[in-house]
């Protein structure tokens, strides 16, 4: 079936037309880099890149566009309003954000536009929007008059009457209309500053956005995404300001948004204490663990995190490894045949599980399923492989699928890698070669020590016709 996302604009699921197929542009919301990156931002810039690696598997020529708000009030406030400190801030939480994303393996975006490299383009904006009547001049700033934009509110589905002012827009008395945001706000005293018509200050959060945006993709282009908290009023903002300008209607064609992350069932926030950053979480749980973890659920979901959950997710990623060592192990262990071996039977067996897989992915980018689906992949290999009779091109394919599979997901299944805590595999395949060594000398006490010494490691010993191999027990 055809590729269907759920379109947040139209509330509904729509067959994926590109504008310019074979060309599809995204772009997704970036950090504001005050602090550490935490779960939430994991999630979401996990799951686009699922989205984009997923359309490039599909043939999509994908650009990828993610902004860094380099500038703003929780900078400026870290940074105790100095420009060289602001500057510091910048650089050390963006570094620490490629950091972890790397070790994720979020794919790097096309292009990672920063606000500060593009005021003059959003002063000229802000300049349309006021000459053509989007926009009014207060002693503090420039504001967009929401009233003036007849579609406000269209891919919230709020009504304006029952509307709260959202997150980073200032409550001023004098506005026009409580929701009218900031275009520009004038800077006070020592903060950094750029000079505009309006006198000196910096961009309202919204501009950045649809500036960087219409800039790097076009006037109208493919998808928008980002959490669902930016649905209202940011998306709505950008919505406004840019349709205003362009009258392209609409101006994006898909809005996708993922769920929120909960703690325990508790909205996670730094004021309960249950705030976790990735740098915290990958002290106790690999990457990919985490990565799983946030795959098994479907991205416009609610997802909960807690460390049982998480256990749970790295038994299922051991499940994996284990799976794929066992399978390295016996083709390296079994002879070349000695004649051509058909696999067609083995071969169309696994194209049922890639068609499944690729069915649950064309359900809007549905990773749970997905996941299922490779699971169910992992029982066939493991059923395969007690098998009396096992050829080494059929055990060749099923690797392929597996790491296939798993790699569309940007899941890296690693040959040789003992634990979903990683680490170096030497130390344990010296005590193997030590055990192997004892046996053939008939030291049996000697290699029935070094088995459970293993033990004790979580390593399990098994004899097989092929030789000694081990997994990691979960």
């Amino acid at each position: 079936m055809p590729l269907k996302v759920y379109n947040d604009l139209t509330k509904q699921k729509e067959e994926f037309q590109p504008l310019d197929t074979p060309r599809v542009k995204m772009y997704v919301c970036g950090i504001t880099p005050y602090d550490e990156t935490h779960l939430g931002h994991a999630r979401a810039y996990m799951i686009f890149d699922v989205m984009r690696r997923y359309l490039e598997y599909s043939g999509y020529e994908v650009t990828y566009v993610q902004n860094i708000t380099d500038i703003d009030d929780k900078i400026i406030a870290k940074g105790q309003g100095s420009s060289a400190q602001c500057q510091e801030i910048v650089k050390q939480y963006t570094d620490s954000y490629f950091e972890v994303m790397d070790k994720l393996n979020v794919k790097r975006a096309s292009i990672y536009p920063k606000a500060t490299e593009h005021i003059p383009e959003m002063i000229k904006w802000i300049g349309d929007l006021v000459d053509r009547g989007y926009a009014y001049v207060l002693e503090d700033g420039v504001y967009f008059e929401v009233d003036k934009f007849v579609d406000y509110g269209k891919l919230s589905g709020r009504k304006k009457e029952g509307m709260e002012a959202g997150a980073r827009v200032e409550v001023d008395k004098n506005k026009r209309n409580p929701l009218d945001f900031a275009l520009w706000k004038k800077a006070k005293a020592g903060e950094p500053s750029w000079d505009s018509p309006w006198g000196a200050g910096r961009p309202g959060w919204h501009i950045e956005c649809s500036v960087m945006s219409t800039k790097y993709l076009g006037e109208q282009f493919d998808i928008h995404g980002g959490g669902l908290d930016l649905q209202f009023p940011h998306h709505e903002n950008e919505i406004a300001q840019t349709e205003a300008i362009t009258g392209k209607v609409p101006w994006v064609k898909y809005w996708l948004h993922n769920g929120f992350v909960t703690v325990n069932h508790q909205k996670m926030s730094k004021s309960l204490g249950n705030f976790f950053t990735l740098k915290d979480i990958f002290l106790k749980f690999d990457p990919m663990v985490v990565r799983l973890f946030l795959l098994s659920t479907h991205y416009r979901s609610p997802i909960n995190y807690s460390d049982q959950e998480l256990s749970a997710a790295r038994e299922a990623y051991e499940r994996l490894v284990n799976t794929l060592n066992n399978l390295e192990f016996l083709i390296s262990k079994i002879p070349e045949p000695e004649a051509e071996v058909e696999v067609e039977e083995t071969e169309d067996e696994l194209a049922t599980f890639k068609n499944k897989f690729v069915d649950a992915m064309d359900d809007d980018f549905n990773t749970a399923s997905a996941l299922g689906v490779i699971f169910e992949l992992v029982h066939f290999i493991n059923e395969h492989v007690k098998e009396k009779k096992i050829d080494k091109e059929s055990l060749k394919d099923d690797r392929e699928m597996l790491v296939d599979l798993c790699g569309i997901l940007g899941l890296k299944v690693e040959s040789g890698k003992l634990s979903a805590l990683g680490g170096d595999n030497r130390e344990i395949e010296a005590m193997m070669a030590e055990r192997e060594a004892a046996r053939k000398g008939k030291d049996f006490k000697k290699a029935d020590q070094i088995r459970k010494e293993l033990e004790k490691r979580g390593i399990i010993v098994e004899d097989t016709p092929y030789g000694p191999k081990y997994i990691k027990h979960a």
